[in-house]
């Protein structure tokens, strides 16, 4: 008989999740997703400067036996095990990957969700693409948020010759280490970009035309995109599943819900053990597999692995022809080297391209890559979690 698997979501985890799946002939995977279209998150931020359209059609990076839903699942039944579509139709399942991954978090600014256009989802950036074509070069534009997302619009932005404030609202990429930091400063003062960070310099009002921040400053800004925060999807929580304060599905360390064996987690939208790990794409690749990897050692009636997620760094481009490559340690922590100029622009477009690549070898032959970057702290931080845990009951 076969084994009825769907997944929610076909971003990167998604993908890679129903793509591992098809190692077994005995199960039959659905993808639901509510676009007919792969997205490439990482390069929203070209969408909005014009050098990039951001999507991949399914057919480059899905397995032939995954079946695609276009749909958008509007509620999950455990106990039933369905779920249940937007248009009205309901698709039954044995097991359920949840990856829904994440979207701008509502931003509790006045005037924010009103006059601030977010860049989180291809609509957004859709959105956004042609408001900013439709002022002068010479108008103020203002994007809130120290981040990859504020960081890279920024300068792709002022490479196109716009005028740029970039709004930290604390310390420019936080992330990176101080060396790299200067690097991504100096680069943003050679393209023009006023950058405000440190005190006084969060946001406390937007209105059509003009940022407050908390020192008393107004900034005059024809166009304000707002990259500050993520949050995910409430799928879960409306489902009656446990999550954590920002909505995440709360899993034990194979990413199996902590409510129904049958539901496990990946990517932005998976809390194990709740030490989520940092979102984006670099966990998402290693979660997805992961996730699809539990639910076959349990199809098999084998006790499923526990998650190994690390990470090398964090990628960023400023512009078309530079980029800034932040090393990390496999804990996720920044060290002193980085990579910069014209070499850090190839190396960002080079892990743009194999990522899409790495979901298109996943399809052609899942289950080829069996390592992962482990992260042998995480043992570590889950010992003192349980004992703080303990102590506090």
């Amino acid at each position: 008989m076969s084994t009825e698997v769907l997944v929610i979501g076909g971003g990167y985890a998604g993908v890679m999740a129903a793509n591992r799946l098809t190692r077994r002939d005995d199960v039959t995977v659905t993808l639901i997703n509510p676009r007919p279209s792969f997205v490439e998150r990482i390069r929203l931020h070209q969408l909005v400067g014009g050098s990039h359209d951001a999507v991949v059609p399914y057919r480059k990076v899905l397995a032939e036996r995954v079946r695609l839903v276009v749909d958008t699942v509007t509620g999950i039944d455990p106990a039933g095990r369905n779920v249940s579509l937007a248009t009205g139709d309901t698709l039954g399942y044995d097991y359920l990957v949840y990856a829904v991954g994440s979207g701008s978090a509502d931003p509790d600014v006045p005037g924010a969700a009103e006059f601030a256009h977010p860049i989180a989802t291809l609509e957004d950036a859709r959105r956004l693409r042609p408001l900013v074509d439709a002022v002068p070069s010479t108008a103020p534009v203002t994007v809130v948020g120290a981040g990859p997302a504020g960081i890279e619009t920024a300068a792709e932005l002022a490479e196109e010759g716009r005028a740029v404030t970039l709004v930290c609202g604390g310390v420019l990429g936080p992330y990176l280490h101080p060396r790299g930091r200067r690097s991504v400063a100096r680069r943003l003062a050679g393209l023009g970009v006023t950058v405000l960070e440190g005190p006084g310099t969060r946001v406390t009002a937007v209105a059509r035309d003009a940022v407050r921040l908390d020192d008393g400053r107004e900034l005059s800004s024809e166009v304000t995109i707002w990259t500050a925060g993520f949050g995910v999807p409430d799928l879960a929580a409306r489902s009656g599943l446990s999550t954590d304060a920002l909505g995440r599905l709360r899993t034990d360390e194979t990413l199996t819900s902590v409510d129904d064996e049958h539901i496990v987690a990946a990517g932005d939208s998976a809390a194990p053990s709740d030490l989520p790990y940092r979102m984006g794409c670099q966990s998402a690749v290693q979660l997805g597999p992961q996730a699809a990897q539990t639910v076959l050692s349990r199809i098999a009636g084998e006790r499923p692995a526990p998650v190994d997620v690390g990470f090398a760094g964090q990628c960023l481009s400023l512009g078309r022809r530079v980029g800034v490559f932040q090393f990390a340690r496999k804990d996720d922590n920044a060290i002193s080297l980085y990579l910069g100029g014209f070499l850090g622009a190839r190396l960002k477009e080079i892990i743009c391209r194999s990522t899409v690549w790495q979901l298109g070898y996943e399809a052609r032959k899942p289950g080829v890559r069996t390592w992962w970057s482990k992260d042998a702290k995480r043992r570590q931080k889950l010992t003192e979690a349980r004992a703080t845990a303990t102590q506090a009951a």
